[in-house]
């Protein structure tokens, strides 16, 4: 028993050890570290978030707006790329491009994760963009669906848009 516990006592010994030498080799200023993960990248934007977040108020204001196709006022409607047009000229400023299809080349592309309130919702393939909207926070998009419609507030996980290819811009 004696030599037993004496063996065992060794063996715990030598991996204290082992293990000491690579922890030791943590520290040392000639370990290289990784980047971070794509998905923590966030991409530039020329508007501040305050100004994203002016962008996604307003936008939320003009729900109810009636859907008018090639519109782009509250007076008179708005299809889907008048509505950001709009939006984005009135609160920051800027001219997006005036077709959905022209759309998904405005700003930077932005990963389902890091998605932000002001940033862009784009429904369709990459050579198809059909439908964009603006994205507001907690799965949910203001955009003008369609002839007869409204102007209106939807969750990316309903049934209908969550079985659409969507990629997310921001500008």
């Amino acid at each position: 028993m004696v030599g037993m516990s004496n063996f065992i006592k060794m063996g715990l010994t030598g991996v204290a050890l082992a293990l000491m030498l690579l922890l030791g080799g943590c520290g040392s200023p000639s370990v290289q570290r990784s980047p971070p993960p794509t998905e923590a990248w966030q991409p530039s934007s020329r508007f501040s978030p305050e100004q994203a977040s002016d962008v996604t108020i307003y936008a939320v204001g003009l729900v109810g707006t009636p859907y008018r196709y090639a519109g782009n006022t509250p007076d008179t409607g708005f299809d889907c790329s008048g509505l950001i047009g709009h939006v984005y000229q009135t609160r920051v400023g800027a001219v997006p491009p005036r077709t959905v299809a022209k759309l998904q080349g405005w700003g930077q592309p932005v990963s389902n994760g890091n998605v932000r309130s002001g940033d862009l919702v784009l429904f369709g393939k990459a050579d198809a963009v059909t439908h964009a909207g603006i994205y507001v926070g907690e799965g949910r998009f203001v955009h003008a669906p369609s002839t007869g419609g409204v102007v209106r507030l939807d969750y990316l996980s309903s049934k209908y848009w969550a079985a659409q290819p969507v990629a997310f811009r921001r500008p």
